[in-house]
């Protein structure tokens, strides 16, 4: 972004930088930055807090009274991404106990997740599946588990990162309608991986592609990089 900054600047436009890297700023030299102490890809700070937010874009703006530069502000509040109550959603019981729980439980929050997209009229679904692939998609890993090879399960190398992208986006969006509470920063990746079922068959398929020699770029993007 600090080069692109630069780019546009050149063409005769007004820019700003939102950053959570002040020393890149200042090296790049950007004409207008403001520094925040945010979780990286929380730009704004706090989901769903739009007046945090207001107060974030409001500063952000106020640099454009700046008629030389370059100038980096600092944003005063801080956001942290640990030590928060973990987010809290209930789940709906188990319906068909011949079928896996990940894939039982994503179809029972199917409609949480029309809800949502409903409220919002945008979702990130979509990059590999649509919505309703999501329970059959999960097949696939539920598979893995069990001991089949990943190339054997209808997954290849260029759709499985797309595919838990889907998977992961459709829960993380649907939480907005079950949460009980403010959403935290990363609260719904962690609600996701630590409280789901799916989110723990993808933990554990991960793991057997790694144990069985899958290649790295194969499995590693399947959950962020901390976890295990």
């Amino acid at each position: 972004m600090c080069t692109l900054a630069h780019v546009f600047e050149e063409a005769g436009l007004a820019t700003i930088v939102l950053t959570p890297m002040r020393d890149v700023a200042d090296r790049m030299k950007v004409p207008r930055a403001l520094y925040t102490k945010f979780p990286v890809g929380l730009s704004l700070g706090k989901p769903r807090d739009k007046d945090f937010q207001n107060e974030v874009l409001h500063a952000a703006f106020s640099l454009l009274e700046e008629s030389m530069g370059p100038v980096i502000r600092e944003f005063p509040l801080e956001v942290s991404s640990t030590g928060h109550t973990p987010l809290v959603c209930t789940i709906p019981p188990r319906h068909d106990a011949e079928i896996h729980p990940a894939v039982d439980e994503a179809q029972a929050l199917k409609f949480a997740y029309d809800r949502a997209l409903k409220k919002s009229n945008r979702t990130s679904v979509g990059m590999q599946i649509e919505a309703e692939l999501v329970p059959e998609a999960l097949e696939s890993f539920v598979r893995i588990v069990e001991g089949e090879q990943w190339d054997e399960v209808g997954l290849i190398p260029g759709t499985i990162y797309g595919t838990v992208h889907d998977i992961r986006s459709y829960y993380e969006e649907l939480a907005c309608e079950l949460a009980k509470g403010p959403i935290e920063p990363w609260g719904t990746e962690e609600w996701f991986y630590d409280q789901t079922e799916a989110g723990q068959l993808i933990l554990k398929a991960r793991q057997m592609m790694r144990d069985n020699g899958a290649d790295q770029s194969i499995w590693f993007g399947l959950a962020p990089a901390g976890r295990k």
